[in-house]
């Protein structure tokens, strides 16, 4: 029997994804009139959703940089780590599954209509509905000189900065020690603190903050038809930029919010 952690995670990561990547599909496949604040909120209210059906049995940590930080600054087993993981990478699998299935023919017309070859240089500007690249290409093949706007380091500060202030409101409002915590509203309110990062750094990056939403989606749409572009677009930027940088900033902002909220008295 599936242990309902695992359960939980799995569609909580889901839910998160599968609203997250349906409002970019709408946005650039269907052209509908959504601004990357709508994007961000989306993104914001899905994650809490997710957070409000999976945290009774697996505390609805949803991304793999956060379930280490986890396992570094509380007292989350290690030994469930690599259970999280598989857990979230296979919600945020399916979830991109789901999404493709509701708007590829709507992803086709796109593409057909902008000239853009599935699996060819500048198919970028259609499978951002799936992973992330730097810069955001806003549904457009990224130029040269768009590439050389937004340097390899200026991305993964860009990751390494958001993703350490995703943790720092999360473990600071879940703090024990934080009396002015937002209580049974911290679902909400943590989804309002990432509508507020991605506003700030989407155009950079898209803002993945979390390896398991951008490699699981990436690595499907890789499989659906867009071959090696995921993985070659950014360079090495895939692994660096969302899966290391992600995890360092999540490190970095749970320690602070521990310092902030230590049981020490100044």
């Amino acid at each position: 029997m599936i242990p309902r952690w695992f359960a939980s995670e799995v569609l909580g990561t889901f839910v998160m994804v599968l609203f997250g990547l349906g409002v970019v599909a709408t946005a650039i496949a269907l052209n509908a009139p959504v601004g990357m604040f709508q994007i961000a909120a989306v993104w914001g209210l899905g994650l809490s959703c997710a957070i409000f059906i999976a945290a009774e049995h697996s505390g609805a940590h949803l991304n793999p940089a956060i379930t280490i930080a986890f396992a570094v600054f509380r007292d989350f087993p290690a030994r469930r780590i690599p259970g999280y993981i598989l857990a979230q990478l296979t919600g945020a699998f399916l979830g991109a599954c789901a999404v493709f299935l509701l708007f590829n023919s709507s992803i086709t017309a796109f593409e057909e209509t902008n000239h853009i070859t599935r699996g060819m240089p500048g198919s970028e500007a259609s499978a951002m509905i799936f992973g992330e690249y730097f810069p955001d290409p806003g549904g457009q093949p990224l130029k040269e000189s768009d590439l050389e706007r937004i340097s390899h380091l200026n991305a993964f500060f860009a990751e390494f900065m958001g993703t350490l202030m995703l943790a720092l409101v999360v473990f600071g409002f879940t703090a024990r020690n934080n009396k002015s915590g937002p209580g049974p509203m911290t679902p909400i309110a943590i989804g309002i603190g990432l509508t507020t990062i991605i506003s700030v750094f989407a155009p950079i990056t898209q803002a993945g903050l979390n390896p398991a939403r951008d490699l699981a989606p990436r690595i499907f749409s890789s499989i659906a038809g867009w071959g090696d572009v995921p993985f070659t677009v950014n360079g090495h930027g895939w692994f660096t930029v969302y899966i290391i940088a992600p995890c360092l900033g999540a490190l970095c902002g749970a320690f602070l919010a521990n310092q902030l909220f230590s049981s020490r008295t100044d």
